[in-house]
């Protein structure tokens, strides 16, 4: 019976185990005939497992300046991390990874900036937890190339370094608002302010990808299914902007900031015929390479709307003007006025005392607030000023090709907003707007939009993919008007009642308008005390056909007791404008009548230096040898150049040496350095005073002057 029990119970153990093979055999056919499990393709899970998949890096197209001077670029950085895992190490002759916890952190701590007993314990904690890897943060990221071979040097077993690709400004604080900067994201680079923003879809580059199947030690099969996307690198912006103008304009607001402390500090410097922005900059400013406490991040220039103060009065005059309502020389009562017996009283700035009976010319160079108020509310009438404000687009965005631009905001309902507007009270403007505006004025009536963009090109090709042009945008004035408007503006620098005198050039007519605005406090009307305001300025030279457009406003400087609020804006309007007309190679046009015919420059080719010297001394006096040689190399200006009688000509011999720099102007230097490759730095205004290659040294290709430029002094 026992036996029978055991058989029964044997049979039944061997159909159990039977059933559980034939299942296990039935899925094994199942699956290797089917190729799938639960909806899972084993054959492609299999390749995926084999296939090992690699970002191809590109760079984000670079940031040119006009005259192709790289202002952002992609600067390779790299990032450490350490192999912890001992199986990377199998079988190999020497370890991969950190065998040496002590001794690794020892000798990175100093390196990272971080503890030895910090880096240990991520050392030790992620091999305790069986990782493969660890990184330590921020202290290990974006390491210079330098930093990374300095701890490539340690020969540290299990330590590596990937690269990575960081933004670049070499320039640091240089334009950089106007620029903006990128960040880093994910192991990708995105704009996210000034023209990094704005040019975004052109500048990103698209990273590409290659995969292949591979062995499970990283080897490539000998049949890999390689597949490959090419990266393709983001194209370049050439920007409007020149290098050398807009460091002058740099220069000399750090001056002034440095010396002033002003609240903010805004300037410009356009092309006033095409629209094309030159140099732009703010203070307070920041340095793109090193984001940290940043005071602003707005561009004031085109996004900080207020009050301009008197330089609206530019626009009050014209329409005045080209309504064919404006006598310059006739007659009103300075001192106060009144629109209305109930409105508030409008003063002039000298505390309401006025200058008696004078006319609105000089009431325009004396910056009247009471001409102002009468031109625009009895002689030219507030309907009629405000089309001609709306014609110079006051009441509009430029559309300027910069991101976060905004409007100011008219207040102009009642009797005193219209007179206050007349002479930048209530109402609130943008300085791109007032700049735009006063294109018209310099430009013989036309007003041109403002732009950033020169071109964008392939950086593969080089081949232009889409270029900026010159728009007009409208015609407020009259060519003759605006001659005439430059007229009177060029005596608020030249005539004694001018508020502009400090303003004055050495060598170039200038013609503009000084601002002084109050600063309103919202709902408890306006600041007081003698360094509560915004000084500005908006000008343009040579004043007969102006070549540059520049607007300044410093925004509560700390001004000692004997300074004017216009001492500041000054300094950085005559350093701009004088140097960089002079950059510019403009013609001088002060001292009349110094002004001579232009004469031909001789062909002296194929003479010898003292035959040369000769020929050219009998037109012109001041000829200056370049070197000892006996054979001339080159004339400078050109043979058939015309040049007046007065300008210095340069005979460059075959064996050339650095003259005496001593009082020559800026433009001679100029000359000389753009024929010899020499990269120059300029600092100061005027004439030369000092050089850092000394006279009669050799003169290298591609060799580096400092010239220091002061103003001679006066008799």
């Amino acid at each position: 019976m026992m036996d029978n029990k055991k058989n029964l119970s044997s049979l039944i153990l061997i159909a159990v185990f039977s059933l559980f093979f034939l299942v296990i055999v039935g899925r094994f056919l199942y699956i290797e005939t089917a190729a799938t499990i639960e909806g899972v393709d084993l054959s492609e899970y299999a390749e995926d497992i084999r296939t090992s998949s690699y970002e191809i890096d590109a760079a984000r197209g670079k940031i040119y300046d006009k005259n192709g001077m790289v202002l952002a670029y992609d600067r390779p950085t790299y990032r450490l991390y350490a192999v912890v895992d001992p199986s990377y190490s199998k079988n190999l002759p020497e370890p991969q990874h950190v065998d040496d916890i002590d001794k690794t952190a020892s000798g990175l701590a100093p390196l990272l900036g971080m503890e030895e007993s910090e880096i240990a314990d991520k050392l030790r904690s992620a091999q305790e937890n069986d990782r493969f890897q660890v990184e330590f943060g921020t202290n290990s990221s974006s390491l210079t190339q330098e930093e990374m071979e300095e701890i490539k040097d340690l020969e540290l077993n299990g330590i590596s370094f990937k690269e990575e690709s960081k933004r670049y400004y070499p320039n640091g604080v240089f334009a950089s608002h106007l620029i903006g900067f990128a960040r880093t994201q994910e192991g990708s680079i995105s704009g996210v302010t000034g023209i990094e923003k704005q040019m975004e879809e052109y500048l990103q580059e698209e990273k590409g990808k290659i995969s292949y199947e591979r062995d499970k030690y990283g080897t490539k099969l000998l049949n890999p299914n390689e597949i490959m996307t090419e990266p393709e690198d983001g194209s370049d912006v050439y920007l409007t902007i020149d290098q050398k103008i807009q460091t002058f304009l740099e220069d000399a607001m750090s001056q002034v900031d440095e010396q002033y402390s002003p609240e903010k500090i805004m300037a410009a410097v356009m092309d006033p015929e095409t629209g094309e922005v030159l140099a732009m900059s703010n203070r307070p400013s920041y340095n793109p390479n090193d984001i940290g406490d940043v005071d602003n991040w707005y561009n004031d220039l085109i996004s900080y709307p207020f009050e301009p103060g008197s330089t609206m009065k530019i626009f009050t005059w014209a329409g005045a003007m080209e309504e064919g309502v404006y006598n310059g020389n006739e007659l009103f009562e300075s001192g106060t006025y009144k629109v209305t017996e109930s409105s508030p009283s409008i003063g002039d700035h000298n505390n309401g005392r006025g200058w008696d009976d004078i006319s609105y010319d000089e009431g325009f160079r004396r910056s009247s607030n009471v001409a102002s108020s009468k031109l625009a509310y009895e002689v030219l009438g507030p309907t009629k000023l405000r089309e001609y404000l709306s014609d110079f687009n006051l009441d509009q965005k430029t559309g300027i090709d910069l991101p976060n631009e905004t409007t100011g905001k008219f207040v102009y309902e009642r009797p005193i907003e219209q007179i206050t507007t007349s002479f930048g009270q209530g109402s609130t403007f943008t300085p791109i707007q007032l700049m735009t505006g006063a294109t018209a004025i310099a430009n013989d009536g036309e007003m041109m939009r403002p732009y950033m963009l020169s071109k964008i090109t392939s950086s593969d090709t080089g081949d232009v993919i889409e270029e900026g042009q010159p728009e007009k945008i409208g015609e407020p004035v009259s060519a003759s008007t605006a001659e005439q408007m430059r007229e009177l503006m060029g005596t608020v620098i030249t005539s004694e009642d001018g508020t502009g005198q400090s303003f004055k050039l050495d060598d170039y007519s200038l013609a503009g308008k000084t601002g002084t605005a109050q600063i309103s406090k919202p709902g408890e009307g306006y600041l007081t005390g003698r360094n509560n305001y915004v000084f500005s300025f908006l000008g343009m030279a040579p004043a007969e056909d102006p070549e540059l457009l520049m607007y300044v406003a410093v925004q509560q400087p700390d001004l000692e007791v004997t300074e004017l609020g216009s001492e500041p804006v000054s300094y950085i309007v005559r350093t701009v404008m004088e140097n960089s007309l002079h950059y510019l190679n403009i013609q001088p046009d002060k001292d009349a009548e110094e002004s001579l015919e232009p004469v031909a420059i001789p062909d002296v080719s194929g003479k010898s230096v003292q035959e040369a010297e000769d020929t050219l001394q009998a037109s012109f006096p001041h000829v200056e040898v370049i070197g000892d040689g006996n054979t001339v190399e080159a004339v400078l200006p050109s043979s058939g150049e015309q040049v007046v009688e007065n300008q210095r000509v340069f005979i460059v011999t075959d064996q050339p040496k650095m003259p005496d720099l001593t009082g020559y102007s800026l433009r001679d230097v100029q000359r000389l350095a753009k024929h010899f490759n020499l990269k120059m730095e300029i600092m100061g205004s005027g004439y030369v005073e000092t050089q850092s290659i000394a006279a009669g040294s050799e003169i290298k290709d591609d060799g580096y002057l400092v010239v220091e430029l002061a103003v001679p002094e006066q008799p």
